[in-house]
């Protein structure tokens, strides 16, 4: 099991593919599957992988679902500028809290790429106590951006799970 993962913890994943063309079966859908590997890598579960079109309401309809289900749910695709590109709006409609940071830290890493991950509009947040993060569509960045996210992840559901308790820092105190 990789140190990511918590001892003792599943960690359960859903992912979420955002494409009309991969929806319709007009293209093979390469990130959803890419996103996978590197996710069961990590030791985490897949307990769904679907693809809808760039439907507002059906992406949000399907957060809604798998939140009691999972302790993340990945959406891959939407986030960009085109006039279909909804995945952003639809998270933003379930979500309870955003988690500004870890969006603007994949954008940041994005950039070391490529000129074009400052268009992303891509959200993350909280339903109940599971973790939403949007990735974009490209498989290269599928993987890339889940290199920066996949070291946060485990601490991250942890503490959605209600366990906040910090270690003592290498200072020599004991107060969290």
């Amino acid at each position: 099991m990789n140190n990511s993962t918590p001892v003792g913890r599943i960690v359960r994943v859903a992912i979420l593919t955002v494409s009309d063309s991969a929806a319709r079966g007009d293209k093979e859908d390469v990130s959803g599957p890419i996103l996978a590997k590197l996710v069961e890598a990590e030791g985490m579960v897949i307990v769904a992988a679907e693809t809808v079109g760039d439907e507002r309401a059906e992406i949000a309809g399907w957060l809604r679902q798998h939140a009691s289900q999972a302790d993340i749910l990945f959406t891959c695709g939407g986030t960009g500028l085109g006039p279909r590109d909804v995945t952003p709006e639809a998270t933003l409609d379930v979500i309870e809290r955003q988690v500004p940071g870890i969006a603007e830290s994949l954008r940041a890493a994005g950039l070391a790429h490529t000129p074009h991950a400052m268009l992303s509009r891509a959200v993350a947040g909280v339903i109940g106590s599971t973790l939403v993060v949007n990735l974009p569509g490209s498989p290269r960045a599928v993987e890339q951006q889940f290199q920066v996210l996949a070291p946060a992840l485990a601490h991250a559901v942890e503490l959605l799970h209600g366990h906040t308790a910090h270690p003592a820092d290498n200072r020599g105190s004991s107060q969290p």
